[in-house]
C-alpha cells in the first residue's frame, strides 16, 4: 500500500503533536514537583552535614 504525500505529512504532524503534548506534560510536572524535590535534597543535605 502506497501513501500519498498528504498522508505521509499527516503522520508527521500527528507525531509532532504527540511530542509537543509529552513536552508540555513533562514541563508541568517538573514545574509542580520541582520545589518539592528541591526541599527533599535540601533536607537530605542538612541531615548529611550534621553527621
Amino acid at each position: 500500500m502506497y501513501l500519498s504525500a498528504g498522508e505521509n505529512g499527516q503522520g508527521l504532524v500527528e507525531y509532532a503533536l504527540v511530542l509537543v503534548l509529552v513536552a508540555i506534560v513533562v514541563f508541568a510536572t517538573l514545574l509542580i514537583l520541582g520545589p518539592i524535590i528541591g526541599n527533599v535534597f535540601s533536607t537530605l543535605n542538612t541531615s548529611l552535614s550534621s553527621i
